[in-house]
C-alpha cells in the first residue's frame, strides 16, 4: 500500500497532517435561509417540491407537498409532471438529500 511517500522522504513530512484549525458558524445558510420558502429538494430516489416549514438533523419538513416527476426544462416557469402528495405536511430524511434549492413554483 502506497501513501504518497518513498523511503526517501523525511519522518517528519510523513507524519505532519493539515488540519482547518478557524471554524466560523455563520447563521441563516442553508435550510434556515430558506425557511418559510418554496424549496426543490433533489434526494437520492425523487424530487420533493414545498414550503419548507422546519429543519432539525433528521428531517425536514414540507408544507403543501409535492414530487416533481419531471422538471421539465429548468428554465421553464414550472415543471413538467408535479403530483401533490395526499398529506398537508411531510417529513424527509436530510440524509437522503443531495440537494437542494429555491423552487421554480417559489
Amino acid at each position: 500500500m502506497s501513501y504518497g511517500f518513498d523511503k526517501l522522504t523525511p519522518i517528519r513530512e510523513r507524519i505532519t497532517m493539515k488540519k482547518k484549525v478557524k471554524v466560523e458558524e455563520i447563521e441563516g445558510e442553508g435550510f434556515l435561509a430558506l425557511l418559510n420558502k418554496r424549496v426543490l429538494l433533489l434526494c437520492a430516489g425523487y424530487f420533493y417540491e414545498g414550503e419548507l416549514e422546519g429543519v432539525n438533523d433528521s428531517f425536514v419538513k414540507l408544507r403543501d407537498p409535492s414530487i416533481v416527476y419531471s422538471t421539465g426544462d429548468w428554465e421553464d416557469k414550472n415543471y413538467s409532471d408535479i403530483q401533490k402528495l395526499h398529506a398537508n405536511e411531510w417529513y424527509i430524511q436530510t440524509g437522503l438529500i443531495e440537494s437542494f434549492g429555491i423552487s421554480k413554483n417559489d
